[in-house]
């Protein structure tokens, strides 16, 4: 990849309900975090791009970029998607093609505004079969669990530990966030508070396995590598990025026990960085339900299919912060996950691409996994609608 982008700053706020706040208030303290990091003001930025799902109806904002114009009183090129992973891939291409040296990308999404109509509007985003079906937003989940079960013929004691092992994937995220000040939820969980909420609803799945609806703002800033040389002594490249594109309609699909969208985009993403992928040390995943963040791991790559709940149910046993795979450690969702640090849906890739900045950088706090000097590679995956696209980032220091 030619003049690869680099990641110079970012800056988010906590995620949860925040009713007092408005979103321009929201994206400003995420936009003044990555700036005072990277030493920037807004009179740097050459062109800006937001993403959010819902604005126009939760907030009656319409033309967000305008919105953007007036809150940053810059008057630059700026475009709107409705993925933080889109607008990012967008100011990405932007850099490549040689079009600016520096570019603001921002999320934001205040669900919680509008909790009586946010459900609904959710499902859209599953397919429209599912919808005039009254399918809830979990429904999909619940179905790709039960084609896992009988694809891959897990029963009896394997399917008890598989049960388990999805319980362990909501602990160990929510035991993650407990050092992330910005996650939603820190707080402990159980293993049997999470099979208590499944027998309470009378489901395969229950509350402790989906993540919530959240409000929050994230900001990321890209620079070229000349323009990126003057800013930082600490840049983080973005070696691939790429994104696929499968049916609308779950059920339609060839196969339902994962999802091509993100096999497609981490073959393409591997390709572009020129890495192995065992080369990677440090995920951030969409773990929308537990069931995505296990099929995600296979999807990747990092397990056999049908066989990751293995893995992740013997790593859980003595965690000790990552997944063991063929002798290498995989620390997965060190922020929280969506399950635990919050899924204000245009924000979140934001958050996942500051937690693998943040990483690689060595400035987690007590989410450091490993010395910077030590890591090199993290990957990030976001989802949009149920995995109806996929967008996969490499990011790295070297």
């Amino acid at each position: 990849m030619p003049n690869r982008p680099v990641i110079v700053g970012a800056g988010r706020t906590k995620f949860g309900e925040h009713y007092e706040k408005q979103p321009e208030r929201l994206i400003e303290e995420a936009w003044l975090r990555a700036s005072q990091e990277a030493g920037l003001e807004r009179k740097d930025l050459e062109a800006c791009y937001i993403s959010d799902y819902f604005l126009l109806l939760t907030n009656k904002l319409g033309l967000e970029e305008g919105f953007l114009s007036e809150l940053t009183e810059l008057h630059v090129p700026m475009d709107f998607a409705r993925s933080f992973s889109s607008a990012f891939s967008n100011a990405c291409n932007a850099i490549q093609a040689g079009k600016y040296d520096l570019v603001l990308i921002g999320g934001i999404e205040k669900m919680t505004d509008r909790w009586d109509k946010i459900r609904d509007d959710l499902m859209l985003l599953g397919d429209p079969w599912s919808y005039y079906a009254g399918g809830t937003p979990e429904a999909n989940h619940e179905l790709m669990l039960r084609a896992y079960i009988k694809k891959y013929g897990i029963n009896g004691e394997n399917l008890e530990k598989l049960n388990i092992a999805l319980a362990q994937i909501s602990v160990k995220n929510h035991l993650n966030a407990l050092k992330n000040e910005y996650a939603q939820f820190q707080r402990k969980i159980t293993v049997e508070q999470v099979l208590e909420a499944r027998r309470n609803a009378r489901k395969s799945l229950g509350i402790y396995d989906f993540a919530p609806i959240s409000d929050g703002a994230t900001a990321v800033i890209l620079a070229s590598e000349e323009t990126a040389r003057k800013i930082t002594d600490k840049p983080v490249y973005v070696l691939g990025s790429s994104s696929a594109t499968d049916y609308l309609t779950f059920p339609a699909r060839e196969d339902l026990t994962g999802f091509l969208s993100t096999r497609l985009a981490m073959e393409e993403a591997l390709k572009t960085a020129g890495i192995s992928l065992w080369d990677i040390q440090i995920l951030e995943l969409y773990d929308q339900s537990t069931v995505m963040e296990m099929v995600s791991l296979e999807d990747l790559g990092f397990f056999e299919r049908g066989k990751a709940w293995k893995t992740v149910f013997e790593s859980c046993q003595d965690y000790k912060g990552y997944y063991a795979v063929n002798g290498r450690k995989l620390f997965v969702n060190m922020n929280g996950g969506l399950k635990a640090d919050g899924n204000p849906l245009g924000a979140t890739g934001g958050a996942q691409i500051y937690e693998v900045f943040k990483q690689l950088r060595g400035e987690a706090g007590e989410r450091q996994v490993i010395s910077d000097k030590e890591l090199r590679y993290g990957c990030v995956l976001e989802l949009e609608g149920f995995g109806t696209k996929g967008h996969v980032h490499i990011l790295g220091r070297n």
